[in-house]
Formats: structure tokens, C-alpha cells, sequence
């Protein structure tokens, strides 16, 4: 984990405050996009919430995530909208930002999970697809035999997930994708691309898939967690 050296950087004198009593807080910043840096919640000092000429970006944000890439990319985009014309109203969008967990069975997502896109869109709007099933690097070598002469010769069971999760009401766009499985961040890393640019289902339906991949599991979903079915491969 990480813990925020704001202590003595004095963010609160700019806003003619007495300074903070907890060590190690977090700034928070304008959530229209500007990394302007909070005076205090209640609108201090004229009722200016937010200083103009103080900006931050990274750990030391509150709410945001803590990891480098988006650091990075604040860093570039404040740059930009600081100094560079017509990129005022540059923004990342924190719903899409790609992570991966790198756990020996890889987890890799970007967008919303079901439960968040269920309170966001509500229940009946949010339709999920998805697939669980032996990925292709060990199926091949944990076949079941006829006649098994050991425990090693029995089924490899279930180690990979593939999972879209999609608004009904705007054409299925995928507002969550989720794989569990070997080398999750490669393949989430490709697949960021399409929910950012508004990749519905039939997106992924028509999309060519890679033989023989774990990604192109993606390519050819057709059971929903709602039909009742199983999504067990």
C-alpha cells in the first residue's frame, strides 16, 4: 500500500486554514476534471472550494485509484489541459481504467463490475455473459483416460472465467469486462481499447477470434447469468 506524504505541504494555508490535525491525508480534487486541489468541504475562503493555481495528481488523491499508469497519465493529461490549447476539457475516465491482479490464476478487468453496473443502471437494464471453462494451455494435458491409473489422470477442472457484463437499454454496450486465467493482463490490456471506444456485444460477436487462444472465449459469449443455463464449458 501506499500512504500520502501531504503532511507538511501546507495545501490547507492556501486557503487560509488552520492546518490539519491527521497525518498523511488525502487531497481531493474537482470532479468535473480539474485537478485543482480542495480548500475544505464546507467553501472557505470566499467560497472558493477549490484553488486554481494548486494541482495534483497520484497517490495522493483521494478516491482515485493507486496505481502507475493512472498517475502517469494525470501527470500528461494536467500538462496538456495546463498548457496546451483546446485540451482544457481533457479528462480520464476513471470507469475504464484497465488493472490486473497477478495472482498464479490472473485476474484482469476495466469497467464496472455486475454488482456496480446493477446499482448504476439498475437490475433489468444489466444483462451479464459469460463462459468458465479449462483454459487451452492445460486441457490438452488433463484429458481424462478410459481406465485411470492415478489421481493425475483425472479432469483438470475449471480455472478460466470470460465475462462481459452489458446495458441493455443502449444496445448491450459492455460496460464490464472480466477474465480470469492465464496472462489476464495481456489480454485485458487489448481489450481496453473496445469499451473505451463503446464496444457493444455484437462488437465482440463479429470480432475474429485468435485459434486456439483463452481470449477468444470473448468472441463467441452466448449464455447470460439470467437464463438460469449453465456457463460451465
Amino acid at each position: 500500500g501506499r500512504t500520502a506524504d501531504t503532511t507538511f505541504l501546507g495545501v490547507e494555508r492556501e486557503g487560509g486554514l488552520e492546518p490539519r490535525p491527521e497525518r498523511h491525508f488525502k487531497l481531493r480534487v474537482d470532479d468535473n476534471g480539474n485537478y485543482g486541489v480542495e480548500l475544505d468541504s464546507a467553501g472557505s475562503n470566499g467560497g472558493q472550494r477549490f484553488h486554481r493555481y494548486v494541482h495534483a495528481v497520484g497517490d495522493v488523491l483521494l478516491d482515485r485509484p493507486e496505481l502507475t499508469p493512472v498517475a502517469i497519465r494525470q501527470g500528461e493529461i494536467l500538462a496538456r489541459r495546463l498548457f496546451k490549447n483546446g485540451a482544457k476539457d481533457l479528462k480520464i475516465n476513471y470507469d475504464l481504467i484497465p488493472t490486473t491482479v497477478f495472482t498464479p490464476s490472473e485476474y484482469g478487468s476495466v469497467g464496472l463490475s455486475e454488482e456496480d453496473a446493477i446499482q448504476r443502471y439498475g437490475e433489468h437494464d444489466v444483462e451479464v455473459f459469460l463462459s468458465e471453462f479449462t483454459s487451452l494451455e492445460q486441457a490438452p494435458v488433463h484429458r481424462q483416460k478410459k481406465k485411470p491409473q492415478s489421481r493425475l489422470d483425472a479432469d483438470m477442472p475449471a480455472n478460466a472465467l470470460s465475462k462481459l457484463v452489458c446495458v441493455k437499454s443502449e444496445g448491450n454496450r459492455v460496460v464490464g469486462f472480466h477474465f480470469v486465467g492465464p496472462n489476464a493482463g495481456e489480454v485485458t490490456q487489448g481489450f481496453a481499447l473496445g469499451l473505451s471506444l463503446g464496444a457493444k456485444k455484437e462488437d465482440f460477436d463479429r470480432l475474429v477470434g485468435i485459434h486456439p487462444t483463452d481470449a477468444e472465449s470473448f468472441c463467441g459469449l452466448s449464455v447470460t447469468k439470467s437464463s438460469g443455463e449453465s456457463w460451465v464449458a
